[in-house]
């Protein structure tokens, strides 16, 4: 349906015409001429697929393109403001408790209106943009509710769908989009000129953008009409997601309440709204053509029917469209469903243990996590070995390679690291990610050069030591260096069966008996459904092999990446006990195939419960 709107427009912006002889707009039927319709129909298609190509290349640059394109400031992971720091830790708990890492927070500074927006080509490139209007104005629990709804969008793949909507649709929004950029340019410039101004080019520019308003209108319309088409549903979506997060429905409710009584509401002034709008939380255009959004009213009254008729708004029929959306809670429980059930389905409990376990990290650790000169001494003091030689030996090694400082900077956050829960290891790792990200390209390549010498100084690498570099190797690597195209998506796992075979029989045999790792490779073979796996010896799997078994996996289709994950994650249970460095083990497994879990709920023993 959406790729036959998409035709349909570019089809009706040739007809329409602009003669290129001229400039001037063709209105009557210009296929009555065979020569000018082919010239237009080429102009056009040229247009629209080097805008489109033009504006999809930009934003592979992840989602800070968007967040810097919409006017958005990047808030320091260490802002004292009280106002940004409540923002920050809410990102923070959200992120934490839904296996991701910490996506970077903007601020659009000169918006009054309460919205907000993810953009990104995935959970490692992720950005949350919000308004100054919805800082300022939400509290607590309507800022938690707002932020759940773009996790939402982030972990159930809209914002990749969102974002790559936005490049395809610019080749048939360009035209109405230089037209009303210049329309609103030139007549802010005439007001500010003031009656006494003499300068009459301000009418010239409007009367051209004004034009290419008029020409670029069947553009307009039919892009609205496509956004809308693909996120009304998607929105009523991300808020029961939201209220499933949290288990606080009054939370969004009240956020999207609070729009409505707003002056501003959630209209954004940036003249790159338009096309963005469909990233929003709220609508952010006054009189969009086809809203982007369901009107207040309905998603309050799906959400609240108490508040939504408060408010006048009619009652539902049902109490609520949450429950039929809300997904079974993740996790080993008995009779229950496996971890690939809480991929992108987080629960109020994992948001509690969010909360507790950052409340538990030492203040100058998640300090220094937020700044890139420390965060890369915290890492490295995640690696430094419980034996005195092996640490003395990494020490030095970090004062001969390492930028000046970083050793003792390492040496003195240690003390405090002996003291923090071994649970939270990863969830630190989490945090620091974003300022490791604002390391200039030679300072990441020492970085992970000496990353690799740390790891090394033992001549061994243990779960945890594999587990950080996957996730740095996921995370870092792509922004820094050149990835290869994607492969052709896989669609069937008896074409990655070696691939298979590698990662089922080294998950099995970590710190698992024969017997164990036995009992696991069988059943993680029959849940996967494909006959005659091997179960590879010692020298034929490991820690190194599993590397490249998951990038060759990470080209298989979503629903079988799911079947991986419980796969895994059937593997390292086989023993009735999974130990912290085993759950780290899956949640690289899973964050490796683009999967962001959840963290397990371990008991005391490290029994999933």
């Amino acid at each position: 349906m959406v790729g036959l709107i998409y035709a349909l427009a570019v089809a009706l912006l040739g007809f329409q015409g602009v003669d290129p002889s001229t400039g001037a707009a063709h209105f009557a039927p210009v296929w009555l001429d065979p020569g000018l319709l082919a010239t237009v129909v080429f102009s056009v298609g040229l247009v629209v697929g080097g805008g489109s190509a033009y504006k999809t290349a930009q934003l592979r640059g992840g989602g800070h393109v968007v967040a810097e394109h919409l006017g958005g400031r990047l808030l320091n992971g260490d802002s004292r403001d009280p106002a940004e720091r409540r923002l920050l830790n809410v990102v923070e708990e959200m992120a934490v408790a839904s296996g991701t890492p910490t996506p970077p927070v903007y601020l659009l500074e000169d918006e009054e209106a309460i919205n907000a927006f993810a953009a990104g080509q995935g959970p490692g490139d992720a950005v949350i943009g919000i308004t100054r209007g919805a800082l300022e104005q939400l509290p607590r629990d309507e800022l938690q509710g707002v932020i759940a709804h773009e996790f939402s969008h982030i972990l159930n793949g809209d914002m990749r769908l969102n974002i790559r909507l936005m490049g395809v649709l610019h080749g048939i929004l360009i035209i109405g989009l230089l037209g009303y950029f210049l329309l609103r340019s030139s007549l802010y410039s005439g007001a500010v000129r003031g009656r006494g101004g003499r300068d009459q080019s301000v009418l010239i520019w409007i009367g051209f953008g004004l034009g290419l308003s008029l020409v670029g209108f069947l553009g307009t319309f039919f892009g609205n009409w496509i956004k809308a088409s693909v996120s009304r549903q998607r929105e009523f979506l991300a808020d029961a997601s939201a209220v499933q997060f949290t288990r606080n429905p009054e939370g969004i409710a009240g956020a999207l309440a609070r729009i409505g009584g707003f002056g501003p509401a959630s209209l954004l002034e940036t003249p790159n709204a338009p096309e963005a709008s469909h990233l929003f939380f709220g609508s952010a255009l006054r009189h969009p053509i086809f809203a982007t959004h369901p009107p207040l009213e309905e998603r309050i009254r799906r959400l609240d029917p108490q508040l939504a008729a408060g408010l006048g708004a009619a009652p539902a029929r049902e109490p609520s469209g949450v429950a039929a959306t809300a997904a079974p809670l993740a996790g080993f429980a008995a009779g229950g469903a496996g971890p690939a059930a809480s991929v992108g389905r987080p629960t109020p409990e994992h948001v509690d243990y969010a909360a507790r376990l950052l409340a538990s990290i030492p203040a100058d650790l998640r300090e220094a996590a937020h700044e890139p000169y420390s965060a890369r001494a915290l890492l490295h003091g995640l690696l430094l070995s419980g034996d005195a030689a092996v640490r003395k030996r990494q020490l030095a090694d970090l004062a001969q390679h390492a930028e000046a400082g970083v050793a003792e900077a390492t040496a003195a956050l240690a003390s405090s690291l002996e003291t923090l829960d071994r649970a939270a290891f990863l969830p630190l790792v989490d945090l620091l990610l974003p300022a490791l990200r604002r390391l200039s390209p030679d300072q990441y390549r020492v970085f992970v050069e000496n990353v690799d010498r740390s790891i090394r100084a033992d001549d061994r690498i243990d779960l945890f030591e594999w587990t950080l570099q996957r996730v740095l190797r996921t995370h870092l690597r792509p922004h820094f260096e050149a990835m290869p195209r994607s492969r052709k998506r896989v669609s069937r796992l008896e074409s990655v069966r070696g691939a298979c075979e590698v990662l089922l029989s080294t998950l099995a045999s970590a710190d698992h008996d024969e017997a164990a790792a036995r009992r696991g490779f069988e059943a993680a073979s029959a849940h996967l459904g494909i006959a005659g796996l091997e179960q590879l010896p010692a020298d034929r799997c490991g820690l190194a092999p599993l590397d490249t078994a998951l990038d060759e996996l990470a080209a298989v289709v979503p629903k079988l990446k799911r079947r991986l994950v419980d796969a895994a994650a059937l593997c390292i249970a086989a023993d009735g006990v999974i130990e912290i460095a085993e759950a780290e083990l899956l949640r690289a497994t899973a964050d490796s195939l683009g999967c962001p879990m959840p963290p397990l709920l371990l008991g005391r023993r490290g029994a999933v419960r």
